[in-house]
């Protein structure tokens, strides 16, 4: 059984009901409860919730306090290839675009690499466009040997892989795999993601379970904000990270709230979320999951970003560029969205710090398990 298995047992429609149904008795019970399952989850995220989000937000930020501390974990993308073989309509690297593209080569990479460690980072995301040809395993590995000296860290956000295959790159170095399912929704998802192999929606769906069986330490999931409903894609996120926090306990589980951001193509999402949304969402996740790493990109504003540094946020990104080369070797490829905080990682940094925040750049080191 995987958690396709599971999702099956949840339609879209019931677990919207679900939401709608809730009442304002219903938030206060999950509002007051020290161990909050699903059903506290929904009622959380219900509308009914929304006039209660500011007790929401104090009850996040006291669990980050208290589980976290004081600390903001900083990381970068390292973009290593825009060449791709899905034709997802939200995405610049859409193979139907007709932008420039690139892929690095190790060398160039570590180039890449080299910029983002003088900038203070231990921790990289090395991110490409859906390309086995491009981005093929062995690729990876070469490509991993000449950055490890340089991170403590290194995680990767490219297309599903075999169980096989990342348990090689774990062997390498690799420790965090990053995986979005994009939408929970089928029919949504068969409608956005028209041609290559990413139209196998199950297949990514059970893509963070073969990172687990892999031994991966860190495991992040979480949904493309603006193609559905978020109240019931958040729903879905949160049977997707319990499912994988009961089976593969030993990883760490991380999610992300990446929102629709401009990209070539124009896409207009077609489920807007605000600011209010997102806080919301964010917010709910802490109190269901107090040790649950919760990131938050430079996809969102700088004002925004400030905010929540001290509402549930653990982790960053910062200084980013979106396409392969950015750092080091500029107008080599188009990028992949448009980031929306342009601030370099030092005045991210002093931001935190004037919070009255720890900014962390190194959070693992491989000796620890040795």
């Amino acid at each position: 059984m995987t958690f396709f298995d599971e999702m099956q047992r949840h339609p879209w429609a019931r677990v919207r009901e679900a939401l709608m149904g809730c009442t304002t008795a219903d938030v206060k019970q999950a509002l007051s409860s020290t161990r909050r399952g699903i059903r506290e989850m929904i009622s959380l995220l219900s509308p009914a919730a929304d006039p209660m989000l500011e007790e929401i937000a104090w009850q996040a930020q006291t669990l980050t306090r208290q589980r976290f501390g004081r600390t903001m974990g900083l990381f970068a993308p390292l973009y290593l290839s825009s060449s791709c073989t899905n034709s997802c309509v939200y995405c610049s690297f859409n193979t139907a675009n007709p932008i420039r593209r690139l892929t690095l080569n190790p060398d160039q990479a570590r180039t890449e690499g080299a910029y983002l460690h003088d900038q203070g980072f231990r921790h990289v995301l090395l991110v490409s466009g859906e390309d086995r040809k491009a981005v093929g395993p062995d690729y990876l590995v070469e490509v991993v040997r000449q950055l490890r000296p340089l991170f403590d860290s290194i995680s990767i956000e490219i297309y599903p892989m075999k169980t096989d295959e990342y348990r090689k790159l774990a062997e390498n170095g690799v420790d965090g795999l990053a995986v979005y399912q994009e939408t929970y929704n089928t029919l949504h998802y068969d409608q956005v993601h028209r041609a290559g192999r990413k139209r196998d929606f199950r297949w990514r769906l059970e893509t963070p379970e073969r990172g687990g069986e892999a031994g991966f330490r860190r495991i992040g999931i979480g949904a493309l904000l603006g193609l559905s409903d978020w109240r019931i894609e958040a729903a879905f996120l949160a049977l997707h990270a319990r499912y994988l926090m009961r089976r593969h306990w030993r990883s760490q589980l991380t999610i992300s709230f990446p929102r629709l951001r401009p990209a070539v193509g124009g896409y207009c999402p077609p489920c807007p979320v605000t600011d209010r949304d997102l806080v919301h969402m964010l917010t709910s996740f802490r109190l269901f999951l107090p040790d649950g790493g919760l990131l938050l990109s430079t996809r969102e504003s700088p004002l925004l970003r400030d905010h929540m540094i001290s509402l549930g946020v653990t982790s960053m990104s910062a200084g980013s560029r979106t396409e392969p080369g950015g750092y080091t070797q500029r107008a080599g490829s188009d990028e992949q969205f448009q980031i929306s905080d342009h601030r370099n990682p030092d005045e991210i940094a002093d931001v935190i710090r004037g919070q009255g925040y720890e900014p962390v750049w190194k959070d693992w080191d491989a000796e620890f398990v040795r």
